[in-house]
């Protein structure tokens, strides 16, 4: 078995399929299906085979012989030319053999993974993602706190003011028609909270508990129902009740009843040991994705097709389960928002080529380094999964374990390797200070859309 071609990503080979391992399949087709032929003077199920063929013509089995045959022969030809496709391959039979009833020349090109090199990894420069926590951060916190342990206050004695969250009934038309979604009962809405139409919020304030009124808006140009995009709408409205948010004074002993800690000091030198575990373990991670996207920048491959269509279907399902976790569906997801399957898989497909292109370099970074994991690496790998997520159950620990040592190394191997290639080439990036965007740089990046 050998390679005629490569032409970029495809590589073309042929399968020759013997003359006598075919008629073994027609044979092995023919005791498949002789239950389903009836010709008179034959029991069902009985009939020879070359009465069948006689009948129907000589190569009645030969189709169903190749597809039984044809996949075998593929995944030796691929398992010993070691390719890595990543699309399913063009299959193109010579006509010419099975006229002759020669052995069968079949001619297959299929798009393999890209080879590509990594140079000049070593020192990269990445913008640092450091985050610094600064007293206004943690003051922020502080009042977060406050809000969340606010007192409501309903009030009957005066207009609705900025800030009050008041409670409404409304309804929408659009050219006197009222529209799907634009109607609600009790709805709960904080003045100057921006989660309505702009100019919607505005227009009640100075409104009374009971008042009966309308408000005009325009639906941005942008919004997400295509055909309220850019319309005049009128809402009547019925104002239920207004109320507002009394903060608890800001003192110790507000601390003590929503902490362990006796002052408001404890409590913040708290917060900030938090805060800074939290953004360094955020930071580490923004460094390797800044990292990968900078070696995915740096190296050039003509990606095939398939590997970009493949992305763009995972990262599709998992779109649909975060989706259905909200008790959405996809398809009813992509209606909302007014685009097809094909218009929201265009959409993907740049972020999609990203993740191509970075999944390309991280492999070749592994192979730069010269990466290699010990099986006492990956032992300790597993077991520290198995004891994370399956330490309430030891049999299935032990099953787990079984399981990923033996059918699953090779995973757990690579995972390793591109852990410790990501580590290593963090390790030795340089980074620096965040570039200040410029008007210039808004008004390129205004062009380059």
């Amino acid at each position: 078995m050998e390679i005629n071609k490569k032409e970029n990503n495809t590589v073309f080979f042929d399968i020759v399929l013997k003359r006598e391992d075919i008629k073994k399949a027609e044979n092995e087709v023919y005791k498949k299906n002789k239950k389903h032929f009836q010709i008179p003077g034959f029991r069902k199920g009985h009939v020879p085979m070359k009465m069948i063929e006689n009948m129907y013509g000589k190569d009645v089995f030969f189709e169903d012989a190749i597809n039984e045959l044809l996949p075998q022969e593929y995944e030796k030809a691929v398992k010993e030319l070691d390719l890595k496709v990543v699309d399913q391959p063009n299959i193109d039979i010579d006509e010419e053999s099975i006229e002759k009833a020669e052995d069968l020349v079949i001619k297959v090109s299929v798009d393999v993974k890209p080879e590509v090199e990594l140079k000049d990894y070593e020192g990269i420069e990445i913008e640092d993602p450091t985050i610094e926590v600064t007293d206004e951060l943690i003051d922020s916190e502080v009042e977060n706190q406050r809000a969340m342990n606010a007192r409501i206050i309903n009030v009957d004695d005066r207009a609705v003011e900025d800030g009050d969250t008041v409670n409404i009934d409304f309804k929408g038309s659009v050219d006197g028609k009222y529209f799907e979604g634009g109607e609600a009962e009790s709805q709960d809405l904080k003045i100057g909270s921006n989660t309505f139409i702009p100019g919607f919020e505005e227009q009640l304030i100075g409104h009374k508990i009971g008042e009966e009124f309308d408000i005009t808006v325009k639906f941005p140009e942008d919004y997400h129902q295509k055909d309220l995009a850019g319309k005049d709408a009128k809402f009547e409205i019925k104002l239920n009740s207004i109320s507002y948010e009394e903060l608890p004074e800001l003192d110790d002993e507000f601390v003590k009843d929503i902490s362990e800690f006796d002052t408001l000091d404890e409590f913040k030198a708290d917060l900030r040991k938090k805060k800074e575990e939290e953004f360094k373990t955020t930071s580490e991670m923004e460094k390797q994705r800044r990292a990968i996207d900078k070696i995915g920048e740096m190296i050039e491959a003509d990606i095939p097709e398939g590997m970009i269509n493949s992305q763009i279907d995972d990262m599709i399902r998992n779109y649909d389960q975060s989706l259905r976790a909200q008790g959405i569906s996809f398809e009813d997801y992509i209606k909302m928002i007014g685009q097809s399957l094909d218009d929201f898989k265009k959409t993907m497909r740049p972020e999609a080529e990203k993740t191509v292109k970075n999944d390309l370099a991280l492999e070749a970074l592994v192979k730069a380094m010269e990466i290699e994991i010990t099986d006492e690496e990956i032992e300790e790998e597993v077991n520290k999964v198995v004891e994370e997520y399956f330490k309430d159950d030891k049999d299935h620990m032990e099953k787990m374990r079984e399981y990923m040592l033996n059918d699953n190394k090779d995973v757990v191997r690579d995972d390793l390797e591109k852990r410790k290639a990501i580590e290593t080439l963090v390790e030795k990036a340089k980074f620096v200070e965040p570039k200040e965007i410029t008007k210039e740089d808004i008004e390129e990046v205004k062009e380059d859309k």
